[in-house]
């Protein structure tokens, strides 16, 4: 099958009858139509439906070596800088879809699927290791154009790095049992984004010394005992003028539990090896091509925060005051910053141990350092510049019946009291209500704890050199 459309994939969904609960109740029928869904879905239809656009097949396309289809770029393995540059230019292509309000697009798992795959031969000759069950999988999934999410967190129980869960009560997912069938998984993960709206679950487990916790595999989001369990939607309503944002992006976040599920062994990509479990994803380049799509999408959302941004200040005529200029300015110096980090990680590709084509890490993990901190500022911005205007914000159904009071009172110096309110309601979707919140904490985490991330790049960043030219300095100072 080559990529498919925007309606294959609804309808694949929808065929599933996977186990979501919300609000009390397991959705039954088309999760589609679903009001927690269904605005979502028809957005991430569409992305489908653009690699099928003629215009674009190339960009978001690429011919599969092993079927000779058309299959989508975000599966394309890394042998040349080009090839980053492409899967770049796609993932901007998706990403302008969705003004970057998609953190779970079908791309960002793909990615990691390749980043897995390309290193399938660290698993080689490990124990409990099967490289090939991984390779089968990304060869399926790549073939048949298939979504995913993900878990890789357990639940908060209790973060005390001495703490140790009660072994007759099971809370994180671990494997209790060990049968012909698979490996039987019990227990709860976090924080499947898009959950019982994708294809395929992927989990992978680095519990630092429990074999029962790590493990990686892929199963069907339909699996018997799988179930989903969601937070409250926050999709406003409906209405697009009232909710621009959160009726067309809102990606649902759910606790996955784990009722005894059976995975089958040809699913299951390691288990009861700690080494491979905490070192694995690292080893992969997963987050190294993760970054890679991530700063992408990071970028096409500052974009959109700039346009709304500056269209708050040409709607209030406040461009000529020198601290609205500094705020803007700000916006841009990330955006650009952003961008020329992105290009500095292709410019200094290397080639890792498996013979493949990695953007250069430092560099990555220098940018997701900026977005999780300044993303809470632009919040900020939009808030201090909008002031007032972001509470006066009547309903649709307010100036439909509007004798034109509204129309008068709340008009802008470039046009009527609805115009100058869609762009308000825009900004505050984006800011203030339930999803504009969930944004703003999105990104605070989305690549995990910043702090972590900052050990990270701490300890791996080649400073020596530095450090012995200092060492230089100081000797030779006659």
């Amino acid at each position: 099958m080559p990529v498919i459309t925007g309606q294959q994939y609804i309808d694949r969904i929808d065929a599933l009858q996977s186990y979501i609960y919300i609000d009390g109740k397991v959705v039954t029928g088309k999760v589609s139509e679903h009001p927690a869904f269904k605005g979502v879905m028809q957005s991430q239809a569409r992305l489908f439906d653009l690699q099928n656009e003629n215009e674009l097949l190339e960009k978001m396309t690429y011919v599969s070596p092993t079927s000779n289809k058309r299959v989508g770029m975000s599966y394309l393995q890394v042998m040349t800088v080009e090839d980053l540059v492409k899967r770049r230019n796609a993932a901007r292509e998706w990403a302008l879809s969705t003004h970057g309000l998609m953190g779970r697009s079908p791309d960002y798992m793909n990615t990691t699927l390749m980043a897995l795959a390309s290193a399938a031969d660290f698993l080689k000759d490990k124990p409990n290791c099967f490289p090939n069950h991984l390779l089968n999988f990304y060869e399926y999934a790549r073939e048949n154009d298939l979504t995913m999410t993900h878990t890789f967190i357990e639940p908060q129980v209790n973060r005390n790095r001495f703490y140790f869960e009660d072994e007759e009560e099971t809370i994180a997912a671990k494997i209790v049992d060990n049968t012909s069938e698979g490996l039987v998984i019990k227990g709860a993960r976090l924080l499947a984004t898009q959950g019982g709206i994708t294809d395929e679950l992927l989990v992978l487990s680095t519990n630092g010394y429990d074999e029962g916790k790590g493990f990686g595999f892929s199963i069907p989001s339909n699996t018997k005992g799988l179930k989903f369990l969601c937070r409250q939607s926050f999709v406003g309503g409906e209405s697009v003028f009232d909710h621009p944002l959160s009726s067309r992006f809102e990606e649902m976040d759910a606790i996955v539990v784990f009722d005894n599920v059976v995975v089958p062994w040809e699913r299951v990509f390691y288990y009861g090896n700690v080494e491979v479990a905490n070192s694995f994803m690292n080893v992969s380049g997963f987050q190294t091509y993760g970054l890679h799509q991530v700063l992408s999408r990071q970028i096409a959302k500052t974009e959109f925060v700039l346009g709304v941004v500056q269209s708050i200040v040409n709607t209030i005529s406040i461009g000529d005051y020198q601290h609205v200029q500094q705020k803007v300015v700000d916006i841009i110096v990330t955006l650009e910053t952003m961008k020329a980090l992105l290009l500095k990680s292709e410019i200094e590709a290397k080639k890792d141990a498996f013979g493949f084509i990695r953007p250069d890490h430092p560099t990555l993990l220098a940018a997701i350092q900026i977005f999780p901190k300044v993303y809470p500022t632009f919040t900020d911005i939009i808030q201090l510049l909008g002031a007032s205007g972001l509470m006066s914000i009547p309903s649709e159904k307010a100036f439909t019946a509007d004798d034109g009071d509204l129309e008068h009172y709340l008009q802008s110096s470039q046009g009527g009291g609805e115009e100058r309110v869609k762009k308000f309601r825009l900004a505050w979707d984006l800011t203030m209500s339930s999803f504009g919140t969930r944004q703003t904490l999105y990104e605070r985490f989305f690549f995990g704890d910043p702090v972590r991330l900052a050990t990270v790049l701490y300890k791996t960043y080649n400073s020596e050199d530095l450090v012995n030219r200092v060492d230089s300095f100081l000797k030779n100072n006659h």
